[in-house]
């Protein structure tokens, strides 16, 4: 089965931690996200999988080289100017070369089962199948309407509430067979969204909505990316977590040093050759990325910290995301959902 990934956006939601960083690179419970889309893909039977890049493509392709084998083939689609979700599969055609594929978003975290999404495909001889998930606030998404058997009806894009009539939202998850690919015009930005799929249903296209609960989140925004961490933590979505589980809800990476004297509140997680010095406090909800060095009676909780971080003696940390290398000056005081690029010195 193959696969194309659109990971090619600017990831300005993000900003200022994708100023410097692809989003695609941004950790998730200290591994690369990239690392764990590819992960979800070749467990549910995914053997070839084309990365759509644009915007610095460089750290995805040389990270991923790193940590798969050649039994996973990865292709690079580069595209020298943004091209839109539909531009962008228009320009892996020749990867696809007429075979049905999965299309993926680049910034989904889910564990929507595949392989049940491509029986309902077949069942239903379907030319286009879009995963379906439900929202609390479905004006911030496009709604998607069906029939009964999933036949699909109508799109909206972001309506207004008076305009809902589902919660049911386009999961930017989509099983395609090659034909769709005739409807995006070669080179030019386009629309999976808002141009192919109306078109589709318009033209009388066998396109169905695939409805499902399972676990399902956009990481475009800080607040997300932090929700994201506490599901993990929670165990609302099964991932591997880097380190040793030594209790409930603690995981401590290879080298970590932790005086006795510290409270470790689960969940957390702390990276390889971490220093946790005595009388701080981390947790709940609390990830240090490799190497950071936390200094006497500091606070952590609900923060992701990446590798390399310092913080000093006193600082209380909450809510807060802090970029490779930041270091945090002794009795400062961060709250609310704040976030920091790499190499920042935070007073």
């Amino acid at each position: 089965m193959k696969a194309v990934v659109l990971v090619g956006g600017f990831g300005t939601r993000m900003h200022p931690l994708t100023l410097h960083v692809p989003k695609a690179m941004v950790p998730l419970v200290n591994v690369p996200f990239v690392e764990r889309l590819v992960t979800y893909l070749s467990r549910s039977g995914v053997d070839e999988i084309g990365l759509s890049v644009c915007y610095l493509p460089d750290p995805i392709r040389n990270h991923l080289s790193r940590r798969f084998d050649r039994n996973l083939r990865l292709h690079y689609l580069h595209e020298d100017q943004p091209l839109g979700t539909a531009g962008a599969l228009k320009n892996s055609e020749s990867m696809v070369a007429g075979q049905r594929f999965l299309a993926l978003n680049g910034d989904v975290l889910t564990g929507i089962n595949l392989r049940e999404m491509m029986d309902f495909h077949l069942q239903r001889n379907s030319q286009i199948t879009i995963a379906l998930t439900p929202v609390e606030n479905p004006t911030a998404y496009g709604i998607v309407e069906t029939e009964a058997d999933g036949r699909v009806v109508r799109f909206l894009e972001k309506p207004t509430w008076d305009q809902v009539t589902t919660n049911t939202i386009n999961a930017g998850i989509y099983i395609l067979e090659p034909e769709v690919l005739k409807l995006i015009p070669a080179g030019k930005p386009c629309s999976m969204e808002r141009e192919v799929f109306p078109q589709a249903v318009e033209a009388g296209w066998r396109v169905h909505g695939f409805p499902t609960d399972d676990y399902w989140i956009d990481l475009g925004t800080l607040e997300k990316y932090l929700v994201a961490h506490r599901d993990l933590l929670s165990g609302r979505l099964a991932v591997d977590i880097p380190g040793d589980q030594v209790t409930e809800g603690i995981w401590i990476g290879p080298g970590a040093e932790v005086d006795p004297s510290a409270v470790l509140e689960p969940p957390i997680v702390l990276g390889a050759q971490c220093r946790v010095a005595e009388g701080v406090r981390v947790g709940p909800y609390a990830v240090l990325g490799d190497r950071a060095v936390v200094e006497e009676k500091a606070t952590i909780r609900d923060c992701v910290l990446w590798d390399d971080v310092s913080v000093g003696s006193r600082a209380m940390l909450k809510d807060c995301i802090l970029g490779s290398s930041c270091i945090v000056k002794a009795g400062a005081t961060v709250e609310g959902v704040r976030a920091f690029p790499h190499h920042t010195t935070v007073e």
